[in-house]
């Protein structure tokens, strides 16, 4: 195996990491375990959840106001939850680091990227630094909804780096595709991923300020299709320093003004994702066409398991899943722009 081997596939066991890093993020958050340890980056003051009775009365003496301090029942779980992400984040770290290492020390072959792992070693540093904001903040919106952007940029980075040295960077000539419709489909799936980060940010601030049952019922929300909001709360991104956020400090109407607009939202990436779908599908070889149906399938799925949140109240393995799947849908997206860019008519 040589040395660009290796570094391919360890960027793919990085991809399926930062998938479940995302995803442990998400179920922490869902789970209201983010102020699980009210530290970082131990849990009351050790690298691991209190346990003996010397850790807990330290535990006790050094943090008021806590889950622990208020005798939560569920400290444990949610201390535990908040620790496993950590731990999982970490290694997620190390193996970053591994592989900028690997690139600079392999920087002669011509296939090896070396500016991306490096770009992404500096984006998974400052994902550390939200995650210690994140507690030590108070899981204030703005910094929460941070933190999840730079795990799915994450994301999409360590998978493009995967299909960059899998392809060895070359593009491919594409036949029967005319130069100009090859143009819009470029331009067509840029826009298409932009509509859908900027939905996945609307679902992030759904999530960081506690909105998603604002709107109970569906496709009306409290019984109107234009109900009463307000937008210049629901959408303020800075708010004070040293509130804690847990549990949301928005009223109704700002929370409704949230949720509705990422309802709106959902009907913008249906529209600018299908119709990259149908383009690429009606233009594409088959190989895009084999992306078509991928992003058209967890686009419909996506669409559905946000309805069923809200028809069934927000049960935690769904809205888990709903993270997922707007994660699995980014990597869609991604690796069909790659099968374009990638590629030159």
């Amino acid at each position: 195996m040589t040395r660009l081997q290796l570094f391919n596939r360890l960027s793919l066991f990085g991809t399926v990491l930062t998938l479940i890093v995302v995803i442990l993020g998400a179920f922490v958050r869902l789970s209201d375990a983010g102020l699980g340890c009210p530290d970082w980056p131990g849990c009351y003051g050790v690298l691991t959840v209190p346990q003996s009775e010397e850790q807990i009365g330290y535990a006790l003496e050094g943090w008021d106001d806590t889950p622990l301090a208020r005798g939560d029942e569920a400290w444990v779980a949610k201390a535990w939850k908040e620790m496993v992400h950590r731990y999982v984040a970490g290694l997620l770290g190390l193996l970053i680091l591994g592989l900028a290492v690997m690139a600079w020390i392999n920087r002669r072959d011509p296939d090896q990227p070396v500016k991306l792992p490096w770009l992404l070693l500096a984006l998974v540093i400052f994902q550390s630094a939200l995650g210690m904001w994140t507690v030590t903040l108070l899981v204030k919106p703005a910094i929460v909804l941070a933190h999840l952007l730079g795990g799915l940029a994450t994301l999409s980075l360590i998978w493009l780096q995967y299909l960059r040295t899998r392809d060895k960077g070359k593009p491919k000539e594409v036949a029967d595709i005319p130069p100009t419709r090859f143009k819009r489909l470029r331009q067509l799936g840029m826009v298409a991923f932009v509509v859908l980060i900027a939905q996945i940010a609307l679902g992030g601030w759904v999530s960081t300020n506690y909105a998603a049952l604002a709107c109970p019922d569906f496709p009306t929300c409290h019984g109107q299709y234009w109900p009463d909001m307000d937008f210049e709360d629901g959408f303020t991104l800075w708010r004070e320093l040293g509130k804690n956020y847990e549990y949301g400090v928005l009223d109704n109407q700002a929370r409704t003004a949230i949720h509705y607009t990422h309802r709106l939202g959902a009907i913008a990436a249906l529209l600018a994702i299908g119709a990259f779908v149908a383009f690429l599908w009606a233009w594409g070889q088959r190989i895009m066409r084999r992306m078509a149906y991928v992003v058209a399938g967890l686009l419909t799925v996506q669409l559905l398991i946000g309805v069923t949140v809200v028809i069934f109240s927000l049960p935690l393995w769904l809205a888990t899943a709903h993270n997922a799947g707007a994660a699995l849908l980014t990597l869609a997206m991604v690796t069909a722009l790659w099968t374009l860019y990638g590629r030159r008519p």
